[in-house]
């Protein structure tokens, strides 16, 4: 994770604060946007079980195999590896948020990696279970059903807060981090 200090009030922006870099490949924006568009189809739109609501279902598995895969091998702030939350910073951001004196990251910053980790641990959990309710063996059992619409209710929770936070966090540091989801591009 590259952290970058937050800027003071009153500060002038220095022309390096003016510029633009890459930090989301196409890749990692695709998976997002694809994700979002299945996430709102098959909790909102999709009739539950239905054809389009699995074809979604999968094309969202398909999704975070082609992410896991990119976790490792994509470009720099794509890599699992640039943002792994530690509890060391964890804490440190939490602290640096309550004193007001926040580190900004390029890429994915701690809190923001442990929610996008979670959201794909049950975006997996939601797929897995969804396609086991169409097995024989699964056939009408309620605890998958269950569990399966437990773990779609956390992601739409979840989604929720992400969104909440992406705009807080635009607010606080001062950019559009939704559209940076969409160009790939962040301040420098």
């Amino acid at each position: 994770m590259t952290a970058i200090s937050s800027k003071k009030e009153g500060a002038q922006p220095s022309t390096a604060a003016l510029s633009v870099i890459k930090v989301w490949d196409p890749v990692v924006r695709l998976f997002h946007w694809t994700v979002v568009t299945a996430c709102v189809l098959n909790l909102f739109i999709l009739d539950e079980g239905k054809y389009w609501h699995r074809v979604t279902g999968y094309t969202v598995a398909a999704a975070i195999a082609v992410r896991v895969i990119w976790g490792f091998v994509g470009t720099k702030h794509a890599r699992f590896s640039d943002f792994l939350p530690t509890p060391g910073k964890i804490v440190s951001q939490i602290v640096g948020i309550l004193d007001g004196n926040e580190k900004r990251y390029i890429g994915h910053n701690p809190l923001a990696s442990v929610m996008m980790l979670c959201l794909m641990a049950l975006l997996a959990t939601t797929a897995l279970t969804g396609w086991m309710t169409t097995l024989d063996a699964f056939w009408g059992d309620k605890w998958l059903e269950e569990l399966h619409g437990i773990t779609a209710n956390g992601i739409m929770v979840l989604a929720f807060a992400h969104a909440g936070a992406a705009v807080i966090e635009s607010w606080r540091h001062r950019e559009n981090l939704v559209w940076s989801m969409v160009t790939g591009r962040k301040k420098a």
